[in-house]
C-alpha cells in the first residue's frame, strides 16, 4: 500500500481537474489525479460534450446529404444515402479514444502520478484510493475536489439506459427510435433530441416551463424554438411528467398539464431524460470532516475557491456557477494559481453558453429580463442573418445577432446569438466584453467580408446608431 506524499491531489480528471493537475504540475508542484473511470476526462470527454458533438456533426452531415438526394437547387444529387449506425458510434468511440490517450500522455509529460479508483476523504490531508483489487492512501498539502456532475433523475422514472435513458444512453442507442421523446427542453434536450431527429426518429419534447432554455434570452429562446419547430421537432410546453412504464417494448408516461391539471397517456421507444445536471460528491467522506454544502448539493466555497477547511479547494460542477466544461477549466486554473500564492480570478459572467445545434445558439453576459430586473438603463441592437452576405451565400440565414450595452456609456453588457458557427462568433464578443468594449468599439473595427461576424458589426451599429445593411 502506498502513502505518497505529494503538494497538490486533484481528485477528478475532468476538464477542471486535468487542468488543474497539469497547471500545477507545470508550476512546479508535485500532482497526483486520481480517476474512478479507467480513462480520463471525466464526463465531458468520455460521455458528454466530445461524444455529443461528434454525433452531431455527424447528424448534420447525414441529414445535408439526404435532403440533397431531393434538391437539386445547388446542383448537386446524392443518391442512395444510407445510414450504419454502427459505423457513425464506432467513429464517435474512437474520437474519444484519441483524446483520453491524449490527456494520458500530457500527464507523462508533465509528470502527473495517475491513480484510478474511488477517492475517500480519511482526513483534512489524507485519501484513501480504492480500486479493483488496490488499496492507496496519499497525502497531500492541498487537495482540490473536481468531481463533476451527474445527471439529476425524476420520481418515478426508472432509468435503465436501454429504454429510458440520460444523455450517456442516447449515445450509445444500437438502432434510431421510431419515436423518441425528450423530457427537458435544456441545452443537452435540444442537442441529443436534433441528433435522432436528424437520424430518422420522430422526436417530442415535453418541458415543465412554459418555456425552452430557462435562464437564456426570452427572444432568443422564442426564436430558436421556432426554427427547430422547422425542422420538425414538436414542444409540449407546461407539462409535467408523472410516471412511466414499460409496455409491449414502449415507453409509456404519464403527463399532466400544469396549467389545466388534466392528466393522459403518451408513448415513446425510447425516452430521454434531461432535466439538469446535480453535483457529484457522495462517498468522499465531505461530511465526516464537516465540510459545508449547501442545501442543492454544491460544494460551498470562498472567492478563493477554498471549502469550509483552509487546504482543501472545490471546482467546476460541485460549485455554484455554470455547470460547463470551459467554465471548470478556467476554475482548475485559477484555484493553482491561488495555491501557489498568485493572483487568480474567474470573471462568470464572461462564460459562453453555446447550444451545438444547427444553428447554434451562444450567449454571453446578461440577458434583456436580467436587465430590467436590476434597473440597468440599456439599448438593444439586433441583425437578422436573413441580411448577412455570407449567411445568404450558405443557406445558412436563420438567426440573429443581439447586443445589449449600457445606455449612458455604450459598454456592452451581453450577447446573444443564433447562428451558423455562432459558438465560434460569440468569443469576437468575450473579448470585447473581456476590455470593456463599447458597441461603438465594436463597430469601428474593419471585419472582413463577406463574413457571418459582419452580422456582430451590424448588431453593435444598431445598438447606438443604425445598421447598414438592414
Amino acid at each position: 500500500m502506498s502513502e505518497e506524499k505529494y503538494d497538490l491531489v486533484v481528485i477528478g480528471s475532468g476538464p477542471g481537474g486535468y487542468v488543474a493537475s497539469i497547471v500545477a504540475a507545470q508550476k512546479g508542484m508535485k500532482v497526483a489525479s486520481i480517476e474512478k473511470r479507467t480513462t480520463l476526462g471525466g464526463t465531458c470527454l468520455n460521455v458528454g460534450c466530445i461524444p455529443s458533438k461528434a454525433m452531431l456533426h455527424a447528424s448534420e452531415q447525414y441529414e445535408n446529404a439526404v435532403k440533397l438526394n431531393g434538391n437539386k437547387e445547388w446542383g448537386i444529387t446524392c443518391k442512395d444515402v444510407k445510414l450504419d449506425l454502427t459505423k457513425l458510434l464506432k467513429k464517435k468511440s474512437g474520437i474519444v479514444d484519441e483524446l483520453t490517450k491524449g490527456i494520458d500522455f500530457l500527464y507523462k509529460k508533465n509528470k502527473v502520478t495517475k491513480y484510478i479508483g474511488t477517492a475517500k476523504f480519511i482526513t483534512a490531508n489524507s485519501i484513501e484510493i480504492t480500486g479493483d483489487n488496490t488499496r492507496n492512501l496519499i497525502h497531500a498539502e492541498n487537495i482540490i475536489i473536481a468531481t463533476g456532475s451527474e445527471a439529476t433523475h425524476l420520481p418515478n422514472i426508472n432509468i435503465d439506459e436501454k429504454k429510458i435513458v440520460t444523455s450517456t444512453g442516447a449515445l450509445e442507442l444500437k438502432e434510431v427510435p421510431k419515436k423518441m421523446i425528450v423530457i427537458g427542453a435544456g441545452i443537452i434536450g435540444l442537442e441529443m433530441g436534433t441528433v435522432w431527429r436528424r437520424l430518422g426518429s420522430d422526436v417530442e419534447v415535453i418541458e415543465y416551463l412554459p418555456r425552452i432554455l430557462p435562464g437564456m434570452d426570452n427572444e432568443v429562446a422564442e426564436k430558436f424554438m421556432k426554427i427547430l419547430e422547422k425542422q420538425g421537432l414538436n414542444f409540449k410546453l407546461g407539462q409535467a411528467v408523472e410516471s412511466s412504464k414499460i409496455v409491449e417494448n414502449k415507453v409509456v408516461l404519464s403527463i399532466r398539464n400544469v396549467t389545466k391539471e388534466n392528466t393522459y397517456e403518451i408513448d415513446a421507444d425510447v425516452v430521454l431524460v434531461a432535466v439538469g445536471r446535480k453535483p457529484n460528491t457522495h462517498g468522499l467522506g465531505l461530511k465526516d470532516l464537516n465540510i459545508d454544502i449547501d442545501k442543492h448539493g454544491f460544494i460551498k466555497t470562498n472567492n478563493h475557491f477554498q471549502t469550509s477547511i483552509n487546504n482543501i479547494y472545490a471546482i467546476g460542477d460541485v460549485i455554484k456557477g455554470p455547470m460547463l466544461a470551459h467554465k471548470a477549466e478556467e476554475d482548475g486554473v485559477a484555484a493553482v494559481e491561488i495555491i501557489n500564492g498568485e493572483a487568480g480570478h474567474v470573471d462568470y459572467n464572461l462564460v459562453p453558453g453555446i447550444i451545438y445545434t444547427a444553428p447554434e445558439v451562444a450567449v454571453i453576459g446578461k440577458t434583456e429580463e436580467e436587465l430590467k430586473e436590476e434597473g440597468i438603463e440599456f439599448n438593444k441592437g439586433v441583425f437578422p442573418l436573413s441580411a448577412n452576405s455570407r449567411a445568404k451565400a450558405i443557406s445558412h440565414t436563420d438567426g440573429m445577432v443581439k447586443i445589449l450595452s449600457d445606455k449612458s456609456t455604450d459598454k456592452i453588457l451581453g450577447a446573444h446569438m443564433i447562428g451558423h458557427e455562432a459558438g465560434t462568433v460569440i468569443h469576437e464578443l468575450s473579448i470585447a466584453m473581456g476590455f470593456g468594449a463599447s458597441s461603438e468599439d465594436v463597430a469601428r473595427i474593419c471585419h472582413g467580408h463577406p463574413t457571418v461576424n459582419e452580422a456582430v458589426k451590424e448588431a453593435a451599429l444598431a445598438t447606438y446608431s443604425k445598421a447598414i445593411h438592414f
